[in-house]
Parts: structure tokens; C-alpha cells; sequence
């Protein structure tokens, strides 16, 4: 747990001193998904690129 508050920490403290709260939030907001992806990709829970093409292309 202490690595992920550094890790938010190290984050905030790269923004500029004027970034507002939504910044801030969005900023952690995509730390989570990245970290929530690699947990995912480590599991084996993910789609073979070709896959995600396929179904974009149907769209």
C-alpha cells in the first residue's frame, strides 16, 4: 500500500503548482487504470490485438 501512495504522491508533485482539483483526480484516475491493466495483463485477461481490430472495423 505505501507504494501506491508514493506513487500518487510522485504524480501530483509533477503537476504545476496551478493545476486545479479535476486535474489532479484525472491524473490518479489514469495511474488506476494503468495499474488496474497490468494487474489484468499479469492474469492473462487480455485481447489479442488482432481481436480488437476485428470488432473495431465491424463497428
Amino acid at each position: 500500500m505505501q507504494l501506491l501512495k508514493q506513487e500518487a504522491i510522485n504524480i501530483i508533485s509533477k503537476l504545476p503548482d496551478n493545476a486545479d482539483m479535476e486535474e489532479i483526480m484525472y491524473r490518479l484516475y489514469v495511474l488506476e487504470n494503468i495499474r488496474r491493466g497490468q494487474h489484468d495483463s499479469e492474469l492473462g485477461k487480455t485481447t489479442p490485438a488482432e481481436d480488437v481490430i476485428r470488432k473495431i472495423e465491424a463497428w
